[in-house]
């Protein structure tokens, strides 16, 4: 029996990837809050249900939203629609921790979630808003944040001239070339006062499949490095002059040795901004580039590159459906052999958790068939 005593509960679009703390500093915006009415008094259709769909489920430790989702719904993207807001009582983005019991409210023939707790005669009774902070437990992100969080610095599209202007590593002591964690490195360049840095290598252009234009340059991620000691100048070798002095640096982590000639970009601010999955405000369709690394093909949880970006109106959060292209073949059933191409078929879907101005990347969630430079991509 469900005792119901209040009404749905919105997971908010905003840093469910960030603590608790953090997490409530952050306003609702008013597009958040219109979207929360709207979501409230909609729900979504019972037969947008997963077909086994529990009446109660409990956060357990490592679930996600994405997760969770698909324990609820046919297509996962669309959570938030389970959610609805109590405008009165909730002011502030809140969060869902391990404990707690989802309750699914099927009333007016569309399906809402809930936040409850189970009485001791073994009734259920909906919270009337879920708690501000966990007890000792982490918020549940919207997706697997292990499966991102390498590329956040790594995976970066610069422009054409970017790195051509950047600080470079010029020597190494001892007249080494190649120098690995724990080493020094002598940099020259525009430093602007910042103390950490990545260490990147050999941009390459990425060209968009269908017209091939360049749309950005990706450049291979080496390492980190820290300012040690700022550049100066010492009087020449036959003390008419001066020469230049480089920056002292030391290498942090690295994924490869960093070299003499490579060049660093300045560690971007922490962005606690949400990873919530949803699908494109609009029509969109677009081209796998390429895929991130030295792989010809990406599958589950691996990372690619798209032809879209900020210009074209992708969003982080962006879930797109991932085609295999159609094969072309012969229809021999008329009197004249015609050869035709057949539709083209969804086969998984990708998440896009960094967006640049004409290039984004995504991370593969789910696929039947390795993609590939050039597979298409369209809603989900």
């Amino acid at each position: 029996m469900i005792r119901r005593h209040a009404t749905p509960l919105f997971v908010s679009l905003l840093a469910l990837a960030c603590g608790s703390a953090l997490a409530q500093k952050y306003p609702i915006t008013p597009q958040q809050r219109a979207t929360a009415q709207q979501v409230a008094q909609a729900g979504v259709p019972l037969e947008d249900l997963a077909p086994n769909a529990p009446d109660t489920y409990t956060v357990k430790r490592g679930d996600t939203l994405w997760d969770i989702s698909k324990v609820f719904l046919k297509s996962p993207w669309r959570w938030p629609q389970l959610w609805g807001m109590n405008m009165e009582q909730i002011r502030n983005p809140h969060l869902i921790y391990p404990g707690q019991l989802l309750v699914l409210d099927k009333s007016g023939g569309r399906a809402r979630l809930m936040v409850g707790q189970t009485g001791p005669d073994g009734t259920v009774k909906l919270s009337p808003r879920i708690r501000a902070e966990g007890a000792g437990d982490s918020a549940i992100p919207s997706i697997p944040l292990n499966l991102i969080a390498p590329f956040l610095n790594e995976a970066v599209v610069f422009n054409a001239n970017d790195l051509e202007r950047a600080p470079r590593v010029v020597a190494a002591p001892e007249s080494r070339v190649m120098m690995g964690r724990g080493d020094r490195a002598y940099v020259r360049g525009e430093l602007g006062g910042l103390t950490d840095w990545r260490v990147f290598r050999q941009a390459t252009p990425l060209r968009d499949p269908a017209t091939q234009e360049v749309l950005g340059y990706e450049a291979r991620f080496v390492g980190t490095a820290t300012y040690v000691r700022e550049a100066g100048t010492a009087p020449s070798a036959d003390g008419k002059g001066t020469v230049a002095v480089p920056a002292t640096f030391e290498i942090g982590s690295v994924k490869e040795e960093v070299g003499i000639g490579d060049r660093l970009a300045a560690v971007p601010p922490r962005d606690f901004a949400s990873f919530s999955p949803r699908p494109p405000a609009k029509p969109m369709s677009g081209q796998v580039v390429q895929v991130y690394g030295d792989g010809l093909n990406a599958g589950q949880n691996q990372v690619v590159s798209i032809n879209r970006g900020a210009a074209d109106g992708v969003e982080r959060g962006y879930v797109f459906a991932v085609l295999r292209d159609g094969e072309r073949t012969v229809d021999s059933t008329n009197a004249k052999p015609e050869d035709i191409k057949l539709p083209d078929e969804r086969h998984g879907l990708m998440f896009v958790f960094r967006v640049f101005d004409r290039v984004s990347y995504a991370l593969v969630l789910q696929v039947q068939h390795p993609v590939k430079a050039g597979d298409h991509f369209a809603q989900p």
